[in-house]
């Protein structure tokens, strides 16, 4: 069998193990997560419209976000294990790599971790406004880890290089500290907005997953490819419980790994400058929330009606599965718009 269909195949039986592995587990996580009563806090202070639009959500779990990150851990790990216990076969589908995998299975378990926490805080009313951190607090958390990031990268590994399409690549020193910050940071912070409609993260996050298992697969990062093939495989899993009406939400803990190892994966392949393309949505999401603060700040006026931008459309009438559905159609577009500029800057 040919080297590239051998890998093409590994990713896909990869990716079905884990969307399995991941509905086999989803009895036990609903399970627990009613019986303990791991219910949604549906704020109200300063966001009227949201508790309008959602106050018949309130009590349905969080934290469906451990579905994700866990069956990815799950997977790693006892591929991993039978890789040492057994050779040949087992070893074809570890995809634990030190120069590929390390990192990214590093930040999505630690933000994971510090998701649940936020999650727990919430459920327990626990901190300001109801319970849970402030995003003030968040993007504290996720300066931290992006930190630790960029030091490992720049110091670590001396990576220093951005690629700028159609142009190569351009050495820019220290400067690749902050741009690490900021890609991880922005990708945490808009996932954790992108997160307030019945399966939109998901939908959304599955498309740029996808995106870069396409890109990692084309650089032949093939354990990465499999990395971003087992967290597709878990989200499609997620989507299947999470569409309106939601069985679980995902959670701080779903949205905080998810949008952490997405900006990490985007700088170990070197497609920053096409991130916009493939979480075009994500974008959106943040850039409506700066422009409705800013403008409130500056001008007294909102420019609509409620933000993240989903809940404007919410509250013009759109049903909030045709704009989960719709975001996802714009999502899958704009993401094969940015694989095509993405072929073309490597084969051109």
């Amino acid at each position: 069998m040919n080297f590239e269909v051998a890998q093409v195949v590994r990713i896909l039986v990869l990716t079905t193990v884990s969307f399995l592995t991941a509905v086999a587990l989803t009895p036990v996580l609903s399970h627990y997560l009613y019986k303990y009563r791991m219910g949604k806090q549906i704020r109200t202070e300063g966001a009227p419209v949201f508790a309008q639009l959602h106050a018949k959500k309130a009590g349905t779990p969080t934290m469906g976000g451990i579905l994700i990150w866990l069956t990815t851990l799950a997977v790693a790990f006892i591929f991993w294990l039978l890789s040492l216990i057994f050779d040949g076969f087992w070893d074809y589908f570890n995809f634990v790599d030190r120069a590929q995998t390390y990192l990214p299975l590093v930040a999505l378990v630690s933000a994971a971790l510090f998701g649940l926490a936020d999650d727990l805080l919430g459920v327990f009313k626990v901190g300001s406004k109801g319970g849970g951190l402030e995003m003030r607090q968040k993007i504290i958390l996720y300066l931290f880890v992006a930190l630790i990031g960029a030091s490992w990268f720049y110091f670590r590994l001396g990576w220093d290089v951005l690629h700028i399409p159609f142009f190569g690549d351009v050495s820019i020193s220290w400067w690749y500290i902050p741009l690490f910050i900021f890609i991880v940071v922005a990708s945490a912070f808009s996932t954790n907005e992108t997160d307030g409609l019945d399966g939109l993260a998901g939908g959304v996050m599955l498309t740029a997953f996808a995106a870069l298992t396409v890109v990692a697969f084309v650089q032949g990062r093939y354990h990465l490819a499999s990395f971003t093939g087992v967290i597709a495989g878990a989200l499609l899993a997620f989507l299947w419980f999470n569409i309106y009406p939601a069985r679980f939400f995902m959670g701080d803990t779903g949205s905080m790994s998810l949008g952490i190892t997405l900006g990490v994966i985007v700088m170990l392949t070197n497609t920053t400058l096409l991130l916009p393309f493939f979480a075009f949505i994500l974008v959106m999401e943040s850039v409506s929330v700066i422009l409705q603060v800013g403008s409130k700040k500056l001008f007294g006026k909102k420019i609509f009606i409620s933000t993240p931008i989903h809940h404007h459309f919410e509250a013009i009438g759109w049903p909030e599965t045709q704009v989960t559905m719709r975001f996802w159609i714009i999502s899958a577009l704009v993401a094969s718009m940015g694989l095509v500029l993405f072929f073309l800057d490597r084969f051109l």
